[in-house]
């Protein structure tokens, strides 16, 4: 068992590293109060090859592990966990889903121009009354011989409005129930989508959340991904994948909450002595860095299982459950720990522990995770 990083995967972190703190920290407050979506940045991001990390090289992607995609995750987390989700649910949604289950021809339509950044991704599942219950879909896309109809609306849809192309799940054969469901490929500039007003959200407020509203949308017979009744499957297997993404987000919250909490620590004086050297302080901190690095080993041991072509549900589901409740514990200790500073956006932790919170909430709630977990282990 090696523990040690590839010169490449470091080269990764690292340019990330760079970039976060370059390019997401100056504004990242302001596009906060401002729920401003974080265009430039994407765009940016897309040129360094960060939107399609781990597609092939023939797509138009950076052909990187999952690995290094776990790594730059968490440094971009660190300082603006808006763009972070944008980038994860473009990365191992949208592309990783494309890539592994689309025919050709939808590849080189829509893959290569979303592993370069060039346009943008949603994934479309959660409906009003389907969140958890995702076999639950109310979206039809009615069989017309040469094309699909599809109706319905789907809802907390991120990149909704800046995406070009949307992966949408829809029932097709009510009476199959999830073995009816299909995946499609829709462009949001087609007649009948609608794209709704934008979520005035507690956390993540720079990222682009959306119902999107369609009615008597012609979705060519092309545009469905695999074959007949697969979709259920399809949304099953790819947000397995996008649970190593918001793990490595949650991982990302945490260790920059922790970050900016240790260096607080340093400076602050009380009582006549720097805080870090209160043992109370000193604990808080000792107990967020062993949390901290248990979420690390977690995300990348799924990220590790899932290169290896393993079976990575269980992995992921376990990091993304400790991840996601250790973030909102770290988060939480680091305002404490700022004290009335860490109340007050200029010092970043707020926002983090605004922004940890979702990641409870999004690609399968921590009770799903129980679920799937109590599950699998109680099969053996």
């Amino acid at each position: 068992m090696n523990f040690q990083l590839s010169e490449e995967q470091i080269a990764v972190q690292m340019a990330a590293r760079d970039f976060a703190r370059t390019e997401l920290l100056p504004g990242v407050i302001e596009r906060d109060e401002q729920a401003k979506f974080p265009t430039e940045q994407i765009k940016k991001l897309g040129e360094l090859g960060f939107l399609g990390m781990m597609v092939d090289p023939k797509y138009g992607g950076s052909g990187m592990d999952t690995m290094s995609y776990v790594l730059a995750m968490e440094e971009i987390s660190k300082i603006d966990a808006s763009t972070s989700v944008c980038m994860s649910v473009n990365n191992s949604l949208v592309c990783w889903g494309l890539e592994t289950f689309a025919n050709e021809d939808q590849k080189q339509k829509y893959l290569t121009k979303l592993a370069t950044g060039e346009k943008l991704g949603a994934f479309l599942l959660s409906e009003p009354e389907a969140g958890s219950d995702a076999t639950s879909q109310r979206t039809t896309a009615e069989d017309k011989g040469d094309y699909y109809l599809l109706n319905g609306t789907k809802n907390w849809i991120t990149n909704g409005s800046s995406a070009a192309y949307y992966l949408v799940i829809a029932q097709t054969y009510p009476e199959k129930k999830h073995k009816g469901i299909n995946a499609f490929i829709v462009e949001k500039d087609w007649a009948g989508v609608t794209v709704g007003a934008k979520e005035n959200k507690l956390g993540i407020r720079g990222s682009d959340t959306h119902s999107i509203m369609f009615q008597d949308v012609k979705v060519p017979k092309e545009n469905r991904i695999g074959e007949d009744g697969f979709g259920f499957t399809f949304a099953m297997k790819t947000l397995a994948g996008g649970r190593i993404g918001i793990a490595s987000q949650a991982l990302g919250i945490a260790s920059g909450a922790y970050e900016l909490a240790l260096k607080y620590a340093k400076e602050r004086k009380a009582f006549g002595t720097e805080i870090m050297n209160h043992q109370a302080i000193a604990f808080k901190l000792a107990d967020m860095a062993t949390a901290i690095e248990g979420a690390r080993l977690l995300c990348l041991k799924a990220a590790w299982t899932k290169d290896q072509g393993k079976d990575y549900t269980l992995p992921a589901s376990m990091a993304k459950l400790y991840a996601s409740e250790i973030a909102q514990w770290v988060t939480n200790e680091a305002v404490q720990i700022h004290g009335g500073y860490g109340y007050v956006k200029e010092f970043h932790v707020e926002r983090l522990l605004r922004d940890a919170k979702i990641t409870q909430i999004y690609e399968g709630t921590s009770e799903v995770q129980k679920i799937v977990i109590s599950r699998t282990v109680l099969k053996d």
